[in-house]
């Protein structure tokens, strides 16, 4: 902790030379960290290839040189180009929805109906993206909306790091504490054999506890930095408002609405992913733009800014996803997690499981996709778990807020430094602001799981 509150204090560097520092970083561990492989195979449930446990064994080593490491980076941006468009596509959109005056002339009334009263913006937008944290594992979604979310939280006398803070912050509270994130808890709950769901109600009480420490911290903060609007800043229509024009207006912000159900929809019946998510917003950019007299020329015009705009965070994107690109081609992470994970078995059972949240927390800095550290760790920790005598349920806990959380601090996260680099927040501002609640919250996690063991959580 200490350690990290220095880092917090510390100026660092732009998060591009901060990505490209851990993909050399890990370059450089390939030739001292020695290689290992589990062996893989599908999972029946999930129709995932998770790792096989007790299969752990050295392998011939292949680090990976420095060519190789920059290598990595176009391979990054490619496995991650359905994030990265998607990123592309619906910040485009949104400008495109902006230039309409529809986004501006919503904020505006927002604005004028919170009077005086612009705190409760918090708890209102934080609750919203908490939701999408808990039922859809939202994140990378929320790159496109940031500019909307700055004048929002501008127009009410906040900065860009309250916009961050209430958008990204509970949506990744809700996912690290959800009881229904199928990405995440689902996953997790199925690999461990364990019915889906269950623990519910346990895990409800504490996403309750959560989301109230990041929402009365975030409003602690905004009240620091208020800052209120000059009188010529706050009129309609000025340099941060924009005037709508009745129908108009109302039928482009149902477009905006129609394209979020629709995604939601097929997300969660249709099996759809980024690339339809991509299509969607696509579609509601065209159709905004027609329907706000912006025309063809002015649409378009529109998309291309958007696409100017979102660059940057769509290549922090790409680079994120580099650091593990060298890590699997240095055949390292398997040995790392073994090495990690052995250890905690001769721990006395409550601190094994206090081992195992930091341990996952370690493990998510170079595995920063939720689903896939949960078929990488949870079968090894099944067994591990049975053999010294600790629920399943508490090895779930401790991946989920061991994971989950770390999704607000680490570098290693694209969509975190999308989302700040689209809001034009530093990543060492972000820390001071996040570390302090991030304590409380892991905090919170530990006491979850000493409870859990207590009362025979199953």
């Amino acid at each position: 902790m200490k350690m990290l509150s220095a880092l917090a204090r510390a100026r660092l560097p732009d998060p591009l030379t901060l990505l490209t520092a851990c993909i050399l970083l890990g370059a450089a561990a390939s030739w001292v960290v020695p290689a290992g492989q589990y062996e893989r195979q599908e999972d029946a449930v999930t129709g995932r290839m998770v790792v096989v446990p007790g299969t752990y064994a050295a392998v011939d080593p292949d680090p990976v040189g420095l060519f190789d490491a920059l290598l990595a980076i176009p391979r990054g941006l490619i496995l991650g180009a359905d994030i990265i468009f998607l990123v592309f596509l619906t910040g485009g959109a949104f400008v495109v929805v902006d230039r309409t005056g529809a986004l501006r002339a919503v904020v505006d009334a927002l604005a004028r109906v919170l009077h005086g009263r612009g705190i409760l913006v918090i708890p209102v937008v934080s609750v919203f993206f908490a939701a999408g944290g808990v039922m859809l594992n939202t994140q990378e979604e929320i790159i496109a909306l940031i500019p909307v979310l700055i004048i929002l939280s501008r127009r009410v006398g906040f900065d860009a790091t309250t916009a961050v803070a209430m958008s990204l912050g509970p949506a990744a509270v809700g996912s690290a504490f959800s009881p229904i994130n199928p990405f995440q808890v689902v996953i997790a709950q199925q690999l461990a054999e364990l019915p889906v769901l269950s623990g519910g109600l346990f895990r409800v009480v504490f996403l309750l506890l959560a989301l109230g420490i990041w929402i009365a911290g975030t409003m602690r903060y905004a009240q620091r930095v208020y800052a209120p609007l000059s009188a010529e800043e706050a009129a309609p229509g000025g340099p941060t408002g924009a005037s709508g024009r009745g129908g108009r207006t109302a039928l482009v912000m149902l477009l905006v609405v129609l394209a979020f159900g629709t995604f939601t929809f097929g997300l969660l019946r249709l099996d759809w992913g980024f690339n339809e998510m991509s299509a969607v917003f696509l579609a509601m950019g065209i159709a905004s733009g027609l329907l706000g007299r912006l025309g063809v020329q002015r649409t378009a015009e529109a998309f291309v800014d958007g696409f100017r705009e979102m660059t940057y965070a769509a290549m922090l994107i790409g680079f994120a996803r580099s650091i593990y690109v060298v890590l699997e081609d240095g055949q390292i992470i398997d040995t790392l997690v073994h090495g990690l994970f052995i250890p905690t078995a001769e721990l006395p059972l409550t601190l094994a499981a206090i081992a195992m949240m930091g341990v996952q927390t370690l493990i998510h800095v170079i595995v920063p996709s939720v689903s896939g550290q949960a078929v990488l760790t949870i079968p090894i920790l099944t067994p591990l778990s049975d053999l010294i005598g600790l629920e399943r349920q508490i090895t779930v806990l401790a991946y989920q807020y061991g994971a989950g959380l770390c999704d607000l601090l680490t570098p290693t996260n694209g969509a975190l430094m999308a989302v700040l680099a689209a809001a034009g927040v530093r990543y060492d501002r972000w820390l001071r602001f996040a570390l302090p609640l991030w304590g409380l919250l892991a905090a919170l996690g530990l006491i979850a799981i000493v409870i859990g063991i207590a009362t025979g959580l199953d």
